[in-house]
This record gives structure tokens, sequence and C-alpha cells, in this order.
């Protein structure tokens, strides 16, 4: 099966079912030169983010993984430092990933000039409909399916498609390692390996570029509510501009920037597969006054059509199990009827 890739462009924000401004995104609102936050958008005081006066929030740096140190001699060190972040954090920054510079500031640019373009142009492509991101198609055969402006988007987005399917695919193989399923690089067969990450090379990838405009009252309102990943990991782009937050220790932590580097975070099939060893954390958005940001979440799970269960290695007596089989069909019902907030659904597959 060749993996399948969707490209997902949006501001987030949910909208109303009549055409109205609303309805036309955040971006558009913005565009329009709004001074205050619309009513619809503006949260009860308890879920408001606090920021300082100069609206700032606690800033936050997460463990760092070496992507160098992974695939070096120093492996074993480096996967005792991979889980305890997995364990604690739930998120990681990876740097040395060897992805070059060049790709991630194609696409970062790209992104920007897409949220550029006239609304005219960039409402082509929105959508209410739930299940449009399952109608995927192989990454040869994709680039029709793309928004062909600008003109730089499509080759953009499948380089930067590529490459970082190729990282995700080495970071679950030590993973993997990490959770004791695969004997560590020195001592395993790799006809072994090769058996345990054939699913996870044909599984699934969405990349999804956010805008998040520049906001009049950001002390009101959030970019993105708080929730946990669907899938098993997330490799995520940010620009220089602050924005991500992660619950940490009940506190909301803004996580500092680091040029060049990617935010991993545990998703919630990872913790399903890894019978809660590894958690999916919640995390969020700010957005501020000066300055638009963008990020790029490439999201990695098994196939769409693939059942998600804990490892039957990891399940014994002193660990047993915690969590029900789920698939994403699964996953597009419940939240058709359920806001998708918080960790609602992997609540909805713990064991009674």
């Amino acid at each position: 099966m060749s993996p399948t890739i969707v490209l997902e462009v949006e501001t987030r924000f949910e909208e109303e079912e009549r055409l109205d401004e609303f309805q036309k995104g955040v971006k558009h609102l913005c565009e329009r030169g709004i001074t205050k936050v619309p009513r619809k958008y503006i949260l009860p005081a308890l879920e408001r983010p606090i920021l300082t006066k100069k609206g700032d929030a606690t800033t936050f740096k997460l463990p760092v993984i070496d992507f160098d140190q992974l695939q070096g001699p120093n492996r074993v060190h480096a996967l005792k430092s991979l889980s305890k972040a997995c364990e604690e954090y739930g998120f990681f920054q990876l740097i040395n990933h060897g992805i070059a510079c060049q790709s991630i500031v194609d696409m970062i640019e790209a992104g920007r000039k897409f949220f550029e373009l006239s609304f005219e142009e960039r409402s082509k492509y929105m959508s209410k409909d739930l299940r449009a991101p399952l109608d995927c198609h192989p990454l040869s055969d994709v680039l029709p399916y793309w928004p062909s402006s600008p003109t730089e988007l499509r080759q953009a987005a499948v380089n930067y498609s590529e490459k970082t399917r190729f990282l995700y695919l080495m970071i679950v193989e030590a993973i993997l390692e990490s959770l004791g399923l695969v004997a560590t690089t020195k001592d395993s067969d790799e006809n072994d390996s090769d058996d345990h990450i054939k699913e996870f090379r044909d599984g699934s990838q969405l990349l999804v570029v956010n805008c998040y405009p520049s906001c009049p009252e950001p002390d009101l309102t959030l970019g993105i509510p708080p929730h946990s990943d669907y899938g098993f990991l997330t490799l995520l782009l940010q620009d220089e501009v602050k924005g991500l937050q992660i619950q940490h220790e009940t506190r909301w932590v803004t996580v500092e920037p680091v040029p060049n580097s990617f935010v991993i975070n545990v998703g919630d099939h990872l913790e399903i597969f890894s019978n809660g060893r590894y958690k999916s954390v919640l995390h969020r958005v700010l957005v501020n006054s000066l300055k638009s940001r963008i990020s790029i979440a490439s999201l990695h799970s098994l196939p769409f059509e693939s059942m998600i269960r804990p490892s039957p290695k990891l399940i014994n007596d002193a660990n047993p199990r915690r969590y029900k089989d789920t698939d994403f069909a699964s996953f597009i019902e419940y939240i058709a009827s359920h806001e998708h907030r918080s960790k609602n659904f992997l609540e909805s597959r713990r064991m009674s």
C-alpha cells in the first residue's frame, strides 16, 4: 500500500451554517480590520489564557533529543532520554534531524504565501466535511488535489512530506526499541526490525498548514482549544513566533521555539499502542496582537483502515490491558457527534 498524504490548509474556528462573515474564517475577519474579538470566539473566563501585561506566558524548554545521537554509538543513552521524554512530557524537541534548512524554509514560506492569497482563492479549499481527509491519494498522484497557488506550494509540500515521513519512520523505530519491542540496533536482526516497522511504512500522513492571524484581544480567546492529537506521532514545524502551549504538571507553559528543530509529540494512538506507558498530552495554541503565526503539522499513524490496540508484548498481570481497540472510522464517528476537546475520545477508549 502506498502512504497516504492529505494537505489540509485551514484557519481554526468552527463556521456557521449560513454564509456570513464568520463562515469565511478568522483570517478574513482580520483582513477586514476588526478591533475586538467577536463574541462567538470569546472563551469563558476560566478557559482563557493567562498572559502578562506584555502579552507573554510562562515559557518552557522541552527535553531535547539529538537525532545524531540516536543514529550513533550513544544510541542506548539517547533511547533512555527518548523514553523519559515520552513518559514524563509527551513532547520533545528534535535537533540535528537531517532535513535541509532550505526544505523547511520553502515549506513555511509557501504556506505563508497561501494565506496571503485573496479570500476568493483560499475559499476554494474550505470544507466542513469531516470525512474529507478520508479521500486520500498515493503520494505520486496527490499533486492535482492540492492548491495550485502559490505555484511553489505543491512541490514544497511533496518534498517536505517525503522528508518528514522518512524522519518519522526513523523515530518510530527508536520508539519501538525504547519500549523493548525490538532489540537495540547493534543486537537486532534487520529482518526482524523490518517486520515490526512494515505497517508503519504503509501508514497515513496528514500535512496540516495552520495560520493564526494576529488578534486584537489575545487574552480572550485561543487559536486552538486544548486537545491531544489523534495519531501516533506529530512532527510540528513552527516559525519564530511563540504560540504552542502544553499542559505540564497541571500548568500551561509556552514552548520556546528552537530554530531548525521539530516539536514532536505523542499521539493518542501511541498512548494506546504503549498501553499507557507513553502519554499523549493536552496542548493548545495562543494568539498574539502583533504577529501572525504559521505552523506545519505532519501527523502520522498506521493506515486509516488499521485497528489500533495495545501491543500484546506490553500487557501482563502487572500491567493489564488499559484500552479498547479503535480505528479511524470510530474517531470520525465520535467527533461527528461530540466536540473534540481535551482527550475525550481517548477517554472513551479506556477499559472500564
